[in-house]
């Protein structure tokens, strides 16, 4: 769905949202995050005294002609940089594809002119070195300037959640201050 409800076409980016019986009816004693993803559906008419509720996902997707959907990012992920949203999901998949990184994950850190630089935490290819300089060549080639990342760091691993979800929190605490020196 778009920001104001209506539905997107095939290409254009939404919000994912979703209904039906299966889905639950809020999050566990917590009334402030159940209101903020759980609300009426849409296309419904005014005034119903118990509207279907929808789960509002927070995940950024778009779809194809056939009705496929494909996940894009999360909402609350997105980086802010010089006026354009970025998808940090853009950003891996252009790294993923120069065979230049073996792990990757871009962070949006504050940043006194841009609102957020791009900071991409990466590691090295398996069974070969790091090459920052030829990443960022990579990266000037294949994407549009507000999209190149400000700094490439290089690391031996990625942190994961117990999970196994890459840790992006706890890497963007540790890069927090990256931008802090810049002259605005």
């Amino acid at each position: 769905m778009r920001p104001d409800g209506t539905p997107c076409q095939p290409g254009e980016q939404g919000e994912l949202v979703h209904r039906g019986a299966l889905v639950a009816l809020g999050y566990w004693n917590d009334p402030e995050r159940t209101a903020q993803r759980f609300k009426p559906a849409p296309g419904q008419p005014e005034g119903i005294v118990n509207p279907e509720l929808a789960v509002y996902s927070g995940d950024l997707v778009r779809t194809d002609e056939e009705g496929f959907l494909y996940f894009v990012s999360r909402n609350d992920e997105m980086i802010k940089t010089s006026g354009y949203r970025v998808s940090p999901t853009e950003v891996e998949d252009v790294i993923y594809a120069s065979g230049l990184a073996g792990e990757c994950v871009a962070l949006g850190i504050p940043h006194p002119v841009l609102g957020h630089g791009i900071v991409v935490v990466a590691t090295p290819p398996e069974g070969g070195t790091f090459d920052g300089e030829a990443l960022l060549m990579h990266c000037k080639q294949q994407m549009p300037q507000y999209m190149v990342p400000a700094k490439i760091v290089e690391r031996d691993s990625i942190p994961r959640s117990p999970n196994g979800k890459m840790e992006r929190k706890g890497l963007n605490d540790e890069h927090a201050d990256l931008f802090k020196d810049i002259e605005t």
